[in-house]
């Protein structure tokens, strides 16, 4: 049983792809989504095996990693790490804009879910609950308006700006983002660009607003393209927001001195992971799948 819990928020610095194998689609190379809604999610066995993969670039301990997380499948001796990971749920999404070059998207379904893991993991909001009609949308400010209209991709929707969407925008801004002055734009963009679009409309950009990008493999005796070696790889886009759950309990590893309640095992998990850099899923040679990781304690 855990006796800790926090919320980790995920910031996508660049595109990110965990991904799901093969598909036959139009995309090859498809991310990780949730089946019910269909938003892009990031597994809790994915982010905890990106923690073990950079746990000495995160200044870990090598003689903790093992009672912490767990030891390797291949070893002699198994039990269980004192660190668990849920599912990390997108809570919004960057989406083009005339005006203010991108916003930050996000629906009644997706902030109910965030607000909900916050109150589980012991910090529960007093954000109300928003209703937003389909083909309209809510707003913070004013100035994210063409002729009352907010235009996002090829689409209008009709804006009413709301006022306590502006208070759950500054509030998320604190909770997602460092406090770091480099992180200043970016908190103020969410804090000010959070726009509430319905749910089906924020589902059809969870679907068709990922960055997808065309590989192709060359020949090394040609240095032409390799027929058939055409595929395209989909990522989650920079400035993502998505939240999971971190959980603690006491270490289980049964060697004398490895002993450590769930308040010690959360502390040295928080101190190393907390507004820190992680790389999460695949294409890291390419710069893919940098997160920033910041995290909310009950």
């Amino acid at each position: 049983m855990f006796q800790k819990q926090a919320s980790v928020f995920l910031y996508a610095i660049s595109p990110v792809h965990m991904g799901v194998g093969q598909a036959i689609d139009v995309i090859d190379n498809p991310i990780q989504r949730e089946k019910h809604t269909g938003h892009p999610s990031f597994a809790g066995s994915g982010i905890k095996g990106a923690v073990r993969h950079n746990w000495q670039a995160l200044g870990g301990n090598l003689d903790h990693i093992d009672k912490l997380l767990g030891p390797d499948s291949q070893s002699d001796d198994l039990y269980a790490g004192a660190v668990s990971f849920g599912d990390a749920q997108l809570v919004a999404l960057p989406i083009r804009s005339l005006k203010g070059g991108y916003v930050y998207a996000t629906c009644p379904q997706a902030l109910a879910r965030a607000q909900r893991l916050l109150a589980l993991t012991g910090h529960p909001t007093s954000w109300p609950s928003l209703e937003v009609a389909e083909g309209d949308c809510l707003i913070g400010k004013p100035a994210l308006l063409s002729n009352d209209k907010l235009h996002l991709e090829a689409f209008e929707y009709n804006a009413r700006i709301s006022e306590p969407l502006a208070d759950i925008a500054a509030d998320l801004a604190k909770k997602a983002l460092p406090e770091a002055e480099e992180y200043t734009f970016f908190r103020g963009k969410l804090k000010n660009d959070l726009v509430m679009l319905d749910d089906t409309n924020f589902a059809y950009f969870a679907k068709n607003a990922m960055l997808v990008e065309a590989h192709v493999r060359i020949e090394p005796e040609t240095g032409t393209a390799k027929e058939g070696g055409l595929f395209y790889t989909e990522n989650l886009p920079p400035e993502s927001i998505l939240i999971a759950p971190l959980m603690a309990s006491q270490t289980r590893s049964g060697k004398q001195g490895d002993d450590l309640d769930a308040a010690a095992v959360m502390t040295q998990i928080k101190t190393l992971l907390h507004t820190r850099l992680l790389q999460i899923g695949g294409d890291a040679t390419t710069g893919r799948g940098l997160v920033v990781a910041h995290l909310v304690e009950g």
